[in-house]
């Protein structure tokens, strides 16, 4: 797909979708505001396109301040920092529907690899870099081959690998088995082998 038509479905996809979304988001900010004190937008800081720093926008699924608490920015099934509200906003990925803006904004795309944050770019081999490529997506081919169970290593490979074969038919597969993992909720957490490995004094995602 070429750079302005893909920029083209992605705004008219992003708008829909926050058209459509607008009265789950909004009974979504109340039931957060609701259960736990702090703003019902979360914003972390990511690494997009060519290494371009960006704020992720995301609803707040855990409680204020968790980045600091026990084990940072890694989550797991049951994790105590989870709110109830969050708990529901994650099985749906309701709170990635904030994404959508930064998708308007033209810092990220529909389908893409998913940003991560700059201490794990930092470590990339001159090989993971290429994974900078492209925009990150809202979803991506990682995303539904497992998404945050799998290993960082293979994430980042899968990812590699989309960069290299995108297509039109191949984010056309993405989005139909998007909405296939959205009904089963896999993958969202990392398990005992996903996730990334932490460096010292530093927490992954």
């Amino acid at each position: 797909m070429s750079e302005p038509l893909r920029r083209l479905f992605d705004v008219l996809v992003s708008a829909t979708v926050l058209l459509v979304t607008s009265p789950i988001l909004a009974l979504a900010v109340v039931a957060i505001r609701l259960e736990s004190k702090g703003h019902p937008i979360y914003r972390q800081r990511r690494v997009g396109k060519d290494a371009h720093p960006f704020d992720v926008l995301k609803l707040r699924t855990m409680v204020s301040g968790a980045e600091t608490m026990g084990a940072g920015l890694a989550v797991d099934d049951g994790d105590s920092r989870i709110t109830r509200v969050g708990a529901f906003l994650r099985r749906t990925s309701i709170d990635e529907l904030p994404n959508l803006v930064n998708v308007l904004k033209g810092e990220m795309s529909i389908i893409g690899p998913r940003p991560t944050v700059p201490v794990q770019v930092e470590q990339y081999t001159d090989r993971q870099r290429g994974r900078l490529a492209l925009k990150p997506g809202i979803t991506g081919w990682a995303q539904v081959n497992g998404r945050a169970s799998l290993p960082w290593p293979e994430r980042i490979e899968l990812d590699l690998w989309y960069v290299e074969h995108a297509t039109l038919r191949l984010d056309i597969k993405i989005l139909y088995l998007t909405a296939r993992m959205l009904v089963t909720g896999s993958g969202l957490y990392k398990g005992e082998t996903g996730g990334w490995v932490d460096p010292p004094s530093s927490s992954g995602d």
